[in-house]
């Protein structure tokens, strides 16, 4: 299946409701509006296909950015081409929801995370912090440095407050992804999300507050300690 197949199946399985909504979160031209899961049939057709990954998301069409992140070869790509890949997510869902997630199936995951989270550029902290989300969310807890994720708790408690908006729901989920699903340091991660309290992001006009630590006690509730998914991509 080529880039014009791709792109036509795409086109077809555009809706308009999605794409004023995916517009709202920050989108822009050019888009289909397409479903995620409506994605799925074609990738049953292309496989992983780097080289048509990166033909998909040079369009700079969401969608097809979207569907280029299921079916890029992670391993393939080098700690260069996932900077080249958010030097193009211009919005929070390409950024944390599309190459942090291709990301998080890397070898190379936690050293360009790191990078990101340590640039100072929203969307780069941003996905740096949500590819660790999708990492511990995912991968056994003796694959990561009970150390370094502790700092990284201390970074947050110290930090979050003044961080860029994306940011900030980036750590928030950090914290809560922590306490439900590294179970080293749940009692730490838990401490530090009472710490830092709820975080005051934007909100339309006006302004509202996220609180990881009310989201953790819901997750206890239900039994979710020690969560972790099969799959990152869909």
């Amino acid at each position: 299946m080529d880039f014009e197949m791709v792109m036509q199946e795409l086109e077809a399985l555009s809706n308009e409701r999605l794409k004023k909504m995916y517009m709202s979160n920050g989108a822009h031209e050019p888009l289909f509006g397409v479903a995620t899961g409506k994605m799925k049939p074609i990738f049953r057709k292309t496989k992983i296909n780097q080289p048509l990954a990166e033909q998909l998301y040079a369009t700079g069409n969401y969608d097809a950015m979207y569907f280029a992140g299921i079916i890029a070869d992670p391993n393939a790509m080098t700690a260069a081409d996932y900077d080249r890949w958010m030097d193009a997510a211009y919005f929070y869902m390409l950024s944390d929801y599309v190459v942090a997630v291709t990301l998080s199936e890397a070898d190379i995951a936690q050293e360009v995370a790191d990078k990101w989270i340590a640039s100072g550029e929203e969307l780069r902290m941003s996905a740096g912090w949500s590819c660790y989300c999708w990492l511990l969310g995912n991968r056994p807890d003796h694959e990561f440095s009970e150390e370094k994720i502790a700092a990284m708790l201390e970074l947050v408690e110290r930090t979050i407050h003044d961080a860029p908006v994306r940011t900030k729901y980036s750590m928030n989920n950090f914290m809560y992804t922590v306490a439900v699903s590294y179970v080293p340091l749940h009692d730490k991660a838990v401490e530090t999300a009472k710490s830092v309290g709820p975080v005051e992001v934007p909100d339309k006009n006006k302004s509202k507050h996220i609180h990881a630590f009310e989201n953790i006690q819901k997750a206890i509730d239900k039994g979710q300690l020690g969560f972790k998914r099969k799959h990152v991509r869909c």
